[in-house]
């Protein structure tokens, strides 16, 4: 049977409602499993859960047809690349992936009521799910959050809450709630780990069965990475794919605690981002994410405002409405060539995680005529 696991001391819990990181505050993953292979995909399921048997829990799903994103061909930066776009997923970021495997299993246990903190995307998708489940969700978000991702979450039903301070002021107080209310937390849940794992799955289904060479992503709390880690680890392990693609991480270079801790630099001073998303100045798993990068021989850029800007401009101009958090990812490209991380003739993607209209006040300045910042 599947157990969490704290991968820093080897100890291992069972997997329960109420349980979301280890005794001694350290967060939880779940033990190694088996992954699946071509012939136990469900092709009849038009979600992530065609990758049930990749997962540790199996409860009645709680599905709004998270998963099945479109991978569309293109061209970024003088590189062949593909596009993921995670906005097509039902509250637009990619968030839904782990939320659904989340609130399925807390709602298959009996839960009623949960908290979450989020600066806007997981909270939205905490909410949409709890909806869909019956259960009563709090949202904990940073004051000056987007207003479109908080009327999302209100939307839902959920009650939302800002918090005076930053994205560390609201975890903390998320952590403070946890105490007495089910923690939903996709920076902290293991199962939600479990649900952003199906994106290597997926890319691997949607490219016939194979890894991509190098997957671009913006790293915040660096879930996405950890689940690529995941999928395409246990894809490897089976046999599947013959090697792990490179993870290709960014992050705002004026919030950037991993790019800095991966390449032995002091932390830069935290300067508020346009990528509000990623602006995670202390993630709680940060050793994991540093380690999924080596294992993968990956790298990491930290990009500068004006050039993540420039991204959202570009993007757009190629049909591609990406908010500037996700643009980051596409902003790391030139970074990445020019340091042979993304080589000619290789199969790249760049993982586009939430939509511009998350972010209309962003997007209104960004894209305003003569608009340079």
């Amino acid at each position: 049977m599947p157990h969490y696991l704290d991968e820093r001391s080897g100890r291992t819990y069972a997997i329960t409602p109420d349980r979301w990181r280890g005794d001694d505050g350290a967060p939880l993953t779940v033990t190694p499993l088996p992954g699946l292979g071509p012939a136990d995909v469900d092709t009849a399921e038009r979600s992530l859960w065609r990758y049930r048997r990749a997962l540790p829990v199996a409860p009645r799903p709680v599905s709004l047809g998270e998963g099945r994103t479109p991978l569309v061909a293109g061209e970024w930066g003088g590189a062949d690349v593909r596009f993921k776009l995670e906005w097509f997923a039902p509250t637009g970021s990619f968030k839904d992936r782990g939320v659904s495997v989340l609130v399925s299993h807390l709602a298959a246990s009996g839960v009623t009521e949960v908290v979450e903190d989020s600066s806007g995307n997981g909270g939205a998708s905490v909410a949409a799910y709890c909806a869909a489940a019956g259960i009563r969700a709090r949202i904990l978000v940073p004051a000056g959050t987007s207003p479109a991702k908080i009327l999302q979450s209100r939307a839902y039903g959920a009650e939302v809450e800002e918090v005076p301070g930053d994205r560390d002021a609201t975890a903390a107080e998320a952590l403070r709630r946890a105490a007495d209310t089910p923690y939903a937390s996709h920076n902290w849940h293991p199962l939600f780990l479990q649900g952003t794992k199906t994106i290597a799955y997926e890319l691997w289904e949607d490219l016939g069965f194979t890894a991509p060479d190098a997957v671009v992503t913006v790293a915040g709390a660096g879930s996405l990475v950890l689940g690529c880690d995941l999928g395409f680890g246990e894809l490897l392990a089976a046999g599947h794919i013959a090697r792990r693609p490179r993870l290709l991480v960014a992050q705002p270079a004026n919030c950037a605690p991993l790019h800095a801790a991966y390449q032995g630099l002091a932390p830069a001073a935290f300067a508020p981002t346009i990528a509000e998303g990623a602006a995670i100045r202390d993630p709680v798993r940060a050793l994991e994410v540093l380690a999924a990068i080596r294992r993968s021989a990956g790298d990491t850029v930290a990009v500068p405002e004006p050039d993540i800007a420039a991204a959202v401009r570009g993007l757009a101009a190629a049909g591609l409405y990406a908010e500037p958090t996700s643009a980051t990812a596409a902003a790391a490209v030139d970074a990445f060539r020019a340091r042979g991380a993304i080589r000619p003739g290789e199969t790249t993607v760049i993982i586009l995680t939430g939509s511009g209209l998350k972010a209309p006040h962003l997007m209104s300045h960004l894209l305003a005529p003569g608009s340079a910042a």
